[in-house]
């Protein structure tokens, strides 16, 4: 049995399925409401709030957005990065420590949310280069053409970064509220 599980209890319990399920939504929604300004979404920040709200779990909403994304647009070779592309930033975000002081947190997280934008290009690279059969040469001559695109990610990612602690914080509050509401009622 996972370390996750205790016995009797569901590694997911049925407010987290919606909710993860709503959160996944909102993700693939916002890309599509965004869709006017290129390479600018609201992806990361929401990868990282999602991460930092419900850790492990945060993959859910994640992967929900992923599949609804290659749903809706084609499960084809374009959506084969966002497979890993998402988890990265998903373990970047992992990896940083769980309770940084807010006010450094409130400048951490927008510049990793930038980086992220900065390097999307060369995250998704190796697929390319894979699927596509580029030599290295071919693969770095890509990245530098699509590496302009990259930066204005990375402007429109570090913005949306700023985000990021007040979701967090909104999050927890109504999860807490949600929960004890529901405690009350049963």
């Amino acid at each position: 049995m996972s370390s996750h599980v205790q016995k009797g209890k569901p590694f997911l319990t049925p407010l987290e399925l919606v909710t993860f399920a709503i959160l996944g939504s909102l993700m693939y929604c916002s890309k599509i409401i965004m869709e006017w300004a290129p390479n600018i979404h609201l992806l990361g920040m929401f990868t990282m709030t999602y991460t930092l709200a419900y850790r492990v779990k945060g993959l859910i909403p994640i992967y929900v957005y992923v599949f609804l994304n290659g749903f809706f647009s084609g499960f084809a070779m374009w959506w084969i990065p966002y497979l890993y592309i998402w988890a990265v930033l998903w373990g970047i975000t992992m990896l940083l420590p769980k309770k940084i002081p807010a006010k450094a947190a409130v400048f951490v997280y927008p510049v990793i949310c930038g980086l992220h934008g900065l390097m999307f290009g060369t995250l998704y690279a190796p697929a390319q280069a894979l699927l596509f059969g580029f030599d290295f040469r071919q693969t770095l001559a890509w990245i530098a053409a699509g590496f302009p695109w990259d930066i204005l990610h990375a402007v429109g990612n570090f913005a949306a970064g700023f985000l990021i602690l007040p979701l967090v914080k909104l999050i927890r509050k109504l999860d807490k509220n949600a929960y004890k509401h529901l405690s009350d009622n049963v």
